[in-house]
C-alpha cells in the first residue's frame, strides 16, 4: 500500500510539467564533477573529504532559491547524499518537504567490463537493505545504469533482461525504478543499438502486469520521436532523456524534438557553475540552466 507522501510523488510526476535534476554523481566520476564546479583534486585528500565537498555542491543547488518543485520534479541521488543532511534535514525529506521535489536513489555498483558490446551493471550486493533504507527515507524511486556501445543484440538482450529483473525486486520493495540503458553517443552503431534496444525494451514492458509501472532513461536517439512507443506505453509512468557528453544547447534541441520526453540531465543541468561565482551569479546561471532544460522538456 503506497503512503500518503508515495501517492503525492506519482501524481506530481504523472501529471506536472518539469524535468529531473541527474545529482547522483558517485565514486568514480565525482572528481570529474568537482573539476568542472572548480574544485582541483588538490583541494581534498581522501574520500571522506571529497564526498563532503561534493555535497556542498548538491547542496547549495537544492537550496538556491531557483530549484523547486516549480520545475524540478524530481532529483536523483546517490547512498552517500542519502546520509547526509541539508538543513537539518536527510537529503531526501529536505527535497520534499521543504523544495516539492520528488527524491529518487542510485542503486547500481558501476558498471562490469565490456562484453558483447555492452556493459552490464556489476553485481549489486545488499539491495534489500538499501531499499529498505530508500522506503524509510519516503525515496520514491530508484535509477540503475548501464551501457550499449555496439548493435549487438546479445548484449542488448542481455542488459535489458538484467535491468528488468531488478527493477522487478525494486518494485517489490515499494519503489518505482529507472531502468537506464544508456546508448553511448559516440557509437558507430548509435541507430542500429536504438533499433535493437527499443524492441528488448517493449517486450519487457509488454509482460508486465496491469498497473505495474515504470520509468525509462534513456539517450536522445538519432530519430526524432523514435521512442514513442515507451512514452505512450501503459506500464511507462514517464520516459526521460540523459544528456550523455552532449552539451547543454545540443541536449535541449534533441529533447525538443522528442514530444512526451523530459530532461534527467546531470553535467548538462550544472554546466557554468562554479565554487567561485557569488551565490547571485550561481543562481543566475542555475535559473539560465534549470528554465533552458525546463522549456525543452514541455514538448
Amino acid at each position: 500500500m503506497a503512503s500518503a507522501a508515495q501517492q503525492a510523488m506519482l501524481e506530481k510526476i504523472k501529471a506536472q510539467s518539469g524535468f529531473i535534476a541527474a545529482l547522483d554523481q558517485s565514486g568514480g566520476s565525482t572528481p570529474k564533477a568537482l573539476k568542472l564546479y572548480g574544485v582541483e583534486e588538490s583541494e581534498y585528500s581522501n574520500d571522506e573529504e571529497m564526498f563532503g565537498m561534493v555535497h556542498a555542491m548538491r547542496t547549495r543547488i537544492v537550496t538556491s532559491k531557483v530549484f523547486n518543485g516549480e520545475r524540478v520534479l524530481g532529483a536523483i541521488l546517490f547512498e552517500n547524499t542519502l546520509d547526509r543532511e541539508i538543513e537539518g534535514q536527510s537529503s531526501s525529506h529536505y527535497l520534499w518537504k521543504s523544495k516539492d521535489v520528488v527524491p529518487f536513489l542510485k542503486v547500481d555498483k558501476g558498471l562490469a567490463d565490456e562484453e558483447n558490446g555492452v556493459q552490464l551493471m556489476k553485481p549489486i550486493p545488499g539491495l534489500d537493505e538499501l531499499l529498505n533504507k530508500a522506503v524509510a527515507q519516503d525515496v520514491f524511486g530508484t535509477k540503475m545504469r548501464s551501457v550499449v556501445k555496439l548493435a549487438n543484440a546479445e548484449g542488448i538482450s542481455a542488459v535489458v533482461k538484467q535491468q528488468f529483473e531488478i527493477g522487478k525486486q525494486i518494485l517489490a520493495a515499494g519503489l518505482v525504478p529507472i531502468i537506464e540503458p544508456e546508448v553511448d553517443i559516440h557509437s558507430a552503431e548509435k541507430a542500429e543499438a536504438e533499433a535493437l534496444l527499443k524492441a528488448a525494451i517493449l517486450a519487457e514492458l509488454d509482460a508486465l502486469d496491469d498497473g505495474v509501472v515504470v520509468m525509462l532513461k534513456v539517450t536522445l536517439p538519432e530519430v526524432a520521436g523514435f521512442y514513442q512507443e515507451l512514452v505512450d506505453h501503459a506500464n511507462v509512468l514517464k520516459v526521460v532523456a540523459l544528456s550523455g557528453g552532449y552539451s547543454r544547447d545540443d541536449a535541449n534541441q534533441k529533447l525538443t524534438n522528442n514530444k512526451g520526453m523530459i530532461a534527467s540531465f546531470s553535467r548538462a543541468l550544472t554546466q557554468g557553475s562554479s565554487a567561485q561565482q557569488t551565490d547571485e551569479e550561481f543562481d543566475a546561471m542555475l535559473n539560465d540552466a534549470i528554465e533552458g532544460i525546463y522549456q525543452a522538456s514541455l514538448t
